[in-house]
């Protein structure tokens, strides 16, 4: 199982961060062992005193493809989540300032959380699906896929042309603004539309 992440895919995201737009994808990979085991709380890392929340859309590959046309993209993947791209982000910009590899600030125990899996025919239009993270019930991020650079299918093309896609790969879509902090006993709930998809307590 590969974890396949997207960074910079929403322009007011790029902007909160001062970051450059990218020409092309930006791609990061994060180990299996990042991901946060159901029914798990998160435990904030004693590395970091400065952890994000990145909510994100997540699609599952279903079947080996390499080299996928956008047109027939659609065809390796059959459900859709909402997950969550944990961030050590002084950690992050310290070894971006460097000029090193950010992996230890990204992949790191439990920084992936992966919601609950659904058909994604229960959501329509995959190009125009609305999403929010819930911090202690107050909402901090809200997103829609029709404001992403470059839409799911794209994604799928573009990462099959460097990486062989196998059955039970993840891929992360993209984070839309309102990254922030997560502090302990704080709860955050990821909704697609109205289902509600994870609900984790942080500690």
């Amino acid at each position: 199982m590969k974890i396949i992440c997207i960074g910079r895919n929403y322009t007011e995201h790029i902007e909160e961060l001062e970051n450059e737009k990218p020409s092309s994808p930006v791609i990061f990979m994060k180990p299996d062992s990042a991901v946060l085991p159901k029914q798990q709380d998160f435990y904030i890392p004693e590395f970091s005193k400065d952890v994000h929340h990145e909510v994100e859309v997540l699609v599952k590959i279903k079947k080996v493809g390499k080299h996928i046309n956008e047109r027939f993209a659609h065809k390796y993947y059959d459900e859709v989540s909402l997950g969550i791209d944990f961030t050590a982000r002084d950690l992050q910009s310290q070894l971006k300032a460097k000029g090193l590899p950010w992996e230890k600030a990204k992949g790191f125990d439990g920084a992936a959380v992966i919601g609950k899996w659904h058909p994604k025919e229960e959501f329509g239009d995959l190009d125009n699906l609305d999403f929010r993270l819930l911090r202690n019930g107050d909402p901090v991020q809200h997103g829609n896929t029709s404001l992403m650079l470059w839409k799911i299918d794209e994604l799928i093309a573009y990462v099959s042309t460097f990486f062989t896609l196998k059955k039970g790969d993840v891929i992360f879509t993209g984070t839309p603004a309102g990254v922030g902090r997560v502090q302990a006993e704080d709860r955050l709930t990821g909704y697609i539309q109205e289902k509600q998809i994870f609900d984790i307590n942080i500690k």
